[in-house]
Order: C-alpha cells, then structure tokens, then sequence
C-alpha cells in the first residue's frame, strides 16, 4: 500500500497517465494547445478509481490539467518563437485581460458543479471544429487584426474558457487569430504563448479555488492540483511537445486545419457522452 492505495493500482495509473503525457505533448506542439482535452478526460477516470468525490472530481481534473500544461506550453512556445512565428503583440495585448478571465473561471470552480465546465468544453469545441472542417479560408473577420477593446475582449474570453476547460486558450486562440488572415502555423505559435500566463495564472487559482474542498481531495494534493498528476505526466508531455512543432511547421495549413477539427470534434463528443 501507498497513500492508502495498492501499490498495483498506482503503477497502471502511473502508465496511463505517463501514455497521455506523451499525446498531450505532441498535440501541444501541433496544435498550440496544451492538451487539456486529452488530459482531463484521463485524469477524470483516474481520479473516479481513487473514489473522489463526484463533486469535485472536475474541478480536480482541470485544475491539475493547468498545471501539468504548464511547462508543456512553454517549451511550445519556445519551440515556435526560435521559428518566428510568434506575434509578440497579440502576446502582450491578451495576457492582462486572459488572466483576469482565469481568475473568473477559478472562482466559478469553487462553487460551480462540474456539469457546467462539460457543457462549456462541448459549446466552444463544437463551434470552432466546424469552422476547420469549413475552412479558415471561407471563414473571415478581416484581414488584419484589430485593435483596442476587441482585442483585449478576445484575450479575457480565451482566458475564461481556458480555466473552464483546463486547456491553455489555443483552441479559442487558434480560431480567432485565423479568422482575422494569420496562418494556422502563426496562430499555434502564438496561441502557444498566450498559453503561458493562462496556464500559471489557472494553476495558482485552482489551487486557492479548492482549499475550501480539501477534505475531499485524494492525498498530494494542493487545492484542485493533484501532485501525483503532475509529477508523472508533466515531464513527458514537455519533452514530447518539440515532436508536435515539428509536424505544424511541416503540415500544409488545409491538413493542419482538419487534424484540428477532428481533434477538438472526439474530445467534444467524449464530454457529450459524459453528460448523458
């Protein structure tokens, strides 16, 4: 026994956890997405073998997903910016406004049930996996990014649905950025790094988010951050996530556009599943 749990149990976990950190680290790199969507529905089957609490099971999942992403986001956007195509800019304008959005949604997980962080996944996924199978092309705003208020609106929407999910903002990122001409490739690259603020900002807040709910967490955990997820699957998915850079920048965009929507689009039908 370990922590209470057969020492069994806690080495297949371990495996299944060490299994997703390695997608999680090549969709990263690929998509600009940290891959909380991969991340959270495994944590979700972990963490109802350990027998937590319905309750707070969710929030657990997302908030540990934030943190395992951490590192994985920023060796992405490492990986991007040594190719240039990153847009500072769009970095500096979003970050204030994406964390703000963060800390809402972190709030919201203290006392929202975890039906309402599903349904939220399922409405944004849905919407932008369409837009890619459609084609960015035929999908437009303008062709060049605006401005002021709308900006800083788009990066606190990134930043609240990213804590709702426990994903780093790409998804939301990557469609909007492209909506207004840049091409996928940039938009990943770029997406990469406004997932660095959100991912520290999200992590720092579930952890406070949960304390209220510690009595009900499993063993090594800080507020809604399991430190067993996070040693076991954070190192795997980091180093992975170079693999997936690899393939955005060899990808022509038409490809990049459908891996992504059939990605988001079997993520998004894994939360509609779990809601039934």
């Amino acid at each position: 026994m370990l922590l209470g749990y057969p020492i069994g149990e806690l080495a297949w976990l371990a495996l299944l956890i060490v299994a997703a950190g390695v997608v999680t680290g090549i969709f990263s790199g690929l998509f600009g997405i940290g891959g909380g969507a991969v991340i959270v529905p495994v944590l979700y089957e972990v963490f109802r073998a350990l027998n937590v609490p319905e309750e707070v099971r969710m929030q657990l999942c997302i908030g540990t997903s934030l943190a395992i992403i951490v590192p994985t986001t920023f060796r992405s956007f490492v990986a991007h910016k040594k190719r240039g195509a990153v847009i500072p800019q769009v970095v500096r304008i979003w970050t204030v406004p994406a964390i703000v959005g963060v800390a809402i949604g972190s709030v919201a997980a203290s006392y929202a049930p975890g039906t309402v962080f599903k349904v939220a996944f399922v409405i944004f996924a849905s919407f932008i996996s369409i837009r890619m199978f459609a084609g960015g092309d035929r999908w437009s705003l303008g062709t060049e990014l605006p401005g002021g208020a709308l900006m800083r609106f788009y990066g606190f929407v990134t930043g609240l649905f990213s804590s709702l999910v426990g994903v780093s903002g790409g998804a939301i990122s990557n469609a909007v950025l492209t909506l207004y001409g840049q091409t996928m490739q940039r938009a990943v690259a770029t997406s990469a790094g406004v997932g660095v603020p959100i991912t520290i900002a999200g992590t720092i807040g579930y952890m406070l988010a949960g304390w209220r709910h510690q009595d009900q967490l499993p063993p090594l955990s800080v507020g809604f951050v399991s430190l067993f997820g996070v040693a076991f699957m954070a190192p795997v998915s980091s180093y992975t996530a170079s693999y997936g850079v690899r393939l955005a920048h060899w990808l022509p965009r038409r490809q990049l556009e459908i891996a992504f929507g059939v990605f988001l689009m079997f993520a998004s039908l894994r939360f509609i599943v779990s809601l039934i």
